[in-house]
């Protein structure tokens, strides 16, 4: 890419949380319990992607047991989503309904137990172990609230997303933009902000038109970023859903035009987060105790985003030949689906178009 990635405003500091060490030990122990990751090359995707060291970055207030919480939340996400956007299961919604109607019965409490030769992906494993250690002291309404992110998410990335890619569908920007805060399971990690700072926003907080703002600003800030600086990745890949691409494809852009006005977009939200924070803050002195750290937990999302995009190798340019063969590090045991399976149902995914 001879283009240049371009400064993205975000006015907030740089944190660390000082427990990442400890957290990246337990994400070792984790994923191999859970058998998330098994192949050598899976796992020095994994290694190299530090999610320890992300997660430090967005929950920097984070006590230790909290820190691993949200940390394996986070791989949870990463790997599902690779499997969904990376390989041939995101053009074939139909191999992974099953798996995903386990996982929402997991979230509703109608999962029946399983059988003893039962042999459930590592997804849904993992998934039964995030839900115990994560809901037993949450509101209901944060429950209901987080379940429906979750939810949204994958069926989201399964249907809309992979029925664009099959019928070669490019979505307007509008409509890219109100599904990309779900795609990128952006709300379900602004959710555990509550359970990360020990607060419990009322809905009627939840429900107002300036709290909406700030938080739809700090989702649409940390999606778009993402979309900055996977830019070089996807377009190898032919991914159409990111913003950058959209813009391009769109308004007749080059590539260099296309990254400066996503940048613009992003100063804008960055700006429609601050006035909605100091309008709420305004409006609501009596709920300063849990506004404040929801807030700065927004805040830290934003900053935490930028400062690990533009270091891990996930989105290095140096390093983009690693998604020329993305089957190589897609475990299989994820959402168990065999890659031969997958490949029957869409014969043609790798002669997918490279738009953009």
């Amino acid at each position: 890419m001879d283009s240049e990635l371009p400064d993205i405003y975000c006015p907030f500091p740089q944190r660390t949380n000082p427990h990442v060490g400890h957290t990246r030990g337990h994400l070792a122990t984790w994923i191999r319990q859970t058998g998330l990751v098994h192949r050598e090359s899976a796992m020095n995707r994994f290694e190299q992607a530090d999610f320890g060291a992300f997660v430090g970055m967005v929950y920097p207030t984070a006590g230790p047991e909290h820190l691993d919480l949200v940390a394996d939340w986070f791989v949870w996400l990463f790997l599902v989503d690779d499997q969904l956007d990376d390989g041939h299961l995101g053009r074939s919604p139909e191999l992974v309904r099953a798996v995903v109607e386990r996982m929402r019965a997991v979230v509703d409490g109608t999962a029946p137990a399983p059988g003893p030769d039962e042999d459930l992906p590592a997804a849904v494993i993992a998934l039964m172990d995030l839900w115990e250690r994560t809901t037993p002291n949450a509101a209901p309404h944060w429950r209901t609230r987080f379940a429906w992110h979750l939810i949204t998410y994958l069926t989201t990335a399964t249907t809309w997303e992979a029925g664009n890619r099959a019928n070669d569908v490019v979505p307007s920007e509008e409509t890219y933009i109100a599904k990309r805060r779900h795609t990128g399971a952006i709300h379900v990690c602004m959710d555990l902000i509550e359970i990360v700072t020990g607060i419990e926003a009322p809905e009627s907080l939840h429900n107002d038109p300036r709290f909406i703002t700030a938080l739809e600003a700090s989702c649409n800030h940390v999606c778009w970023a993402n979309d900055v600086y996977s830019f070089e990745k996807e377009q190898v890949l032919g991914e159409i859903h990111n913003l950058v691409h959209l813009v391009r494809h769109h308004r007749g852009l080059g590539e260099q035009q296309a990254l400066d006005h996503v940048a613009e977009r992003l100063a804008l939200e960055t700006e429609r987060f601050l006035t909605a924070e100091d309008e709420l803050l305004e409006m609501y002195p009596e709920l300063t105790g849990l506004l404040v750290p929801y807030l700065e937990g927004m805040r830290s999302w934003m900053r935490g985003n930028l400062d690990w995009s533009r270091q891990t190798p996930r989105y290095n340019p140096a390093d983009v030949g690693q998604y020329e063969e993305p089957q190589e590090y897609l475990e299989e045991t994820v959402l168990g689906i065999a890659p031969d399976h997958a490949e029957a149902a869409a014969p043609c995914a790798a002669e997918a178009p490279r738009q953009g």
